[in-house]
């Protein structure tokens, strides 16, 4: 298992976008870190684990503001599956346990996630961000722990 320091990508968000978009970008800013890691080790894709509508990140829109521009396959398997669905999964497959382990939650969830964003404004965001910059540095803080 390989993990990447995502707090200090959390802090440029908060510090320079919309307060909404927070989510938004963080998986957006998550899925540029993968996609570069996956190439790095040779992989295809990027699997996740959205189920549609779960949390505001995970609406269609979003999810199209979220990938817009990435050119790499993500993966969802379980994006038509409902909350028990993908418990009953977790079990079987033994993921059950970890996925429900005590944690202090993310700190940077903004009150009102936006559910319909706007690509272009997302785009503008990138921009102010400099997310190549903060990508790259994000990648470099990937080690392995397990």
């Amino acid at each position: 298992m390989f993990v990447a320091d995502h707090g200090r990508n959390q802090r440029i968000i908060k510090e320079n976008c919309d307060s909404h978009y927070q989510c938004v970008m963080c998986k957006r800013i998550m899925q540029r870190v993968s996609k570069r890691f996956a190439m790095s080790q040779g992989a295809s894709g990027i699997v996740m684990g959205d189920s549609l509508g779960q949390v505001a990140s995970q609406t269609l829109t979003n999810i199209r503001a979220e990938q817009s521009g990435l050119d790499f396959p993500v993966l969802r398997p379980l994006i038509g599956l409902d909350k028990t669905e993908v418990i009953a999964i977790a079990k079987r497959i033994g993921t059950f346990d970890i996925s429900i382990m005590k944690t202090s939650g993310c700190a940077a969830v903004p009150i009102g996630p936006v559910t319909e964003a706007k690509v272009e404004k997302v785009a503008e965001m990138q921009d102010a961000i400099d997310i190549d910059s903060v990508v790259d540095e994000c990648v470099r803080s990937i080690r392995r722990v397990y």
